[in-house]
This record gives C-alpha cells, sequence and structure tokens, in this order.
C-alpha cells in the first residue's frame, strides 16, 4: 500500500436521474471518478467511500435505508474497501476517517465526489488543515445551481468558484487525465 488515499465522498443514487437531488453533469463526474478509483486500485492507494445519511429516518433526502443513499453502481466499492456514513458535510467529522488515514500511514488524499460546494469543500478544507497533501480532481466532481439574494448562480460557476477557492490555498486542483499521468 502507498501513503496516499481516494476519498470518494457521497457519489449516491440521490443525486443521479430519479433521484431528489439531481447534480448538473454527475454522469459524467462518476465516470471521471471510477477512472480515478482504477486507478488508485492499481496503484495498490487506500480507497474510502464515503455515504451521506440523514440523521433524521423520516428525511426527505438521503433518507437512511432507501436506494437514495447507495453509493452509485458506476464506483460500486470492492468489498474490501471501506465504506463510511456521515451526517455532516466534512467527512472527517464523527467518522473515523482521521483515524483511519493515520493508521494506515496516508500522508496524501485525493478528493473526489459530490457536492463540489459542500462535502468536496468542507472535506479538502479538513483534509489541508489536518496536514495532509491535498489534491482534488475536479472533473470527477459535481455540483448543482443556487442561489443567493436573488442572483441564481448556475453550477458551472459554483463549482469553478469552489475549486478556484480550493486552489488558492487548500489543495492542487487537477482533471482525471492529469492524475492518471
Amino acid at each position: 500500500m502507498t501513503n496516499r488515499a481516494i476519498i470518494v465522498v457521497d457519489i449516491q443514487n440521490e443525486y443521479f436521474p430519479g433521484g431528489k437531488l439531481v447534480l448538473e453533469g454527475i454522469e459524467q463526474a462518476a465516470t471521471n471518478a471510477a477512472k480515478v478509483i482504477e486507478h488508485a486500485r492499481s496503484a495498490k492507494d487506500l480507497v474510502v467511500y464515503f455515504r451521506h445519511e440523514s440523521a433524521d429516518a423520516n428525511a426527505p433526502l438521503f433518507t437512511p435505508d432507501t436506494q437514495a443513499v447507495t453509493v452509485h453502481s458506476i464506483v460500486a466499492p470492492l468489498e474490501s474497501e471501506k465504506v463510511l456514513m456521515k451526517h455532516f458535510p466534512n467527512s472527517f467529522l464523527n467518522t473515523g476517517l482521521k483515524e483511519l488515514l493515520d493508521q494506515q500511514g496516508i500522508e496524501e488524499v485525493v478528493v473526489i465526489g459530490a457536492m463540489s460546494h459542500m462535502c468536496i469543500d468542507a472535506t479538502s478544507r479538513a483534509a489541508s488543515d489536518f496536514g495532509y497533501k491535498t489534491t482534488i480532481i475536479h472533473d470527477a466532481c459535481a455540483t448543482m445551481d443556487l442561489e443567493f439574494a436573488d442572483v441564481k448562480v448556475p453550477a458551472h460557476q459554483v463549482h469553478a468558484s469552489i475549486m478556484a477557492a480550493l486552489e488558492f490555498g487548500y489543495g492542487k486542483v487537477i482533471t482525471t487525465g492529469q492524475y492518471i499521468e
């Protein structure tokens, strides 16, 4: 095993057509994420999956014990790979992720998944704050349109803004192709 981990964040059915929170470009992001995961497996990197579940069993989104919270088949984990549940955007918060990474001697993390403006942002910042060399594969991430103060922000601008902020101070932001090279 290497000293690198791939953190696959919330590539779940809820975000795909048929789910309740469909993200723009999720299919392409998941296809790229699958390439990153395959490369990581061949390099003997640690691959850790996250799936978000609401803490409320009656929640309208990410409802526990539903197909919505299942990791999407495009990036299906192997039986030997860890799948951790989380209730917060930050994959390090109350999940045991830091302890797992430290036990495995991980020094570098690669973050992929959904949503760019929430869980990818929170997880990447936390990883950097904990001292891990952090890389975000931006075309293996997806997000959605947002609105603030009557300003509608298209998903591609939301994504670009978050990636620019992460690259400014938290990690390296690259494409799937750059990662695989």
